[in-house]
């Protein structure tokens, strides 16, 4: 796995991926947005664009299968400690691009739960203070380096997100954050 620095192409990238989703899914994508680190200007990142999009039903998303995505199953998103949201506002349907394609992940998560929430606070925070995306960046070098398997990568570096997301929740609070407009 490796880590690359930013680059100018994965907006343009998250797109041409956006605008497909778009046509597939229609008004039943309620957001479709620029997630993940590849959304975040000058951070380092895996070259693989992720995507949420936001549904009033998990079962919206249905139509992506016939598509062309690879669904790799409905999953539970990482719940942080101390989170007092029951299960539901955790679940979350994953599909990747189909080999061959651009590689992007697509997180289908019903809009107003609280991982739906989680993605964009964490990303607009790391868009609006870089010493922490810097910090976040190294972190993800490091472990890039010593972790091969990407699920263990994966838990590892949840906790240091969740830390991420201390800092993003008082900052939320203290300028009355709310997600701005869909980005696809």
């Amino acid at each position: 796995m490796a880590i690359e620095p930013y680059s100018e192409r994965w907006a343009r990238d998250f797109a041409r991926l956006a605008r497909r989703l778009r046509s597939v899914l229609g008004e039943h994508a309620l957001r479709i947005d620029h997630i993940g680190s590849t959304a975040v200007p000058g951070l380092a990142a895996k070259d693989r664009i992720d995507v949420q999009v936001a549904v009033a039903d998990l079962a919206d998303a249905n139509p992506l299968g016939g598509a062309g995505f690879v669904e790799l199953g409905p999953v539970e998103d990482h719940r942080p400690p101390g989170s007092d949201t029951g299960s539901d506002d955790w679940q979350k349907r994953f599909f990747q691009t189909d080999e061959g394609e651009r590689r992007g992940n697509v997180h289908v998560r019903v809009e107003g739960r609280a991982n739906h929430r989680y993605a964009l606070l964490f990303r607009d925070y790391l868009r609006e203070h870089s010493a922490a995306a810097a910090a976040y960046a190294e972190l993800k070098r490091r472990l890039a380096a010593e972790l091969r398997d990407v699920r263990r990568y994966a838990e590892v570096k949840d906790p240091a997100c969740d830390l991420i997301m201390v800092a993003a929740e008082e900052w939320a609070a203290a300028t009355a954050w709310r997600p701005g407009p869909s980005d696809g």
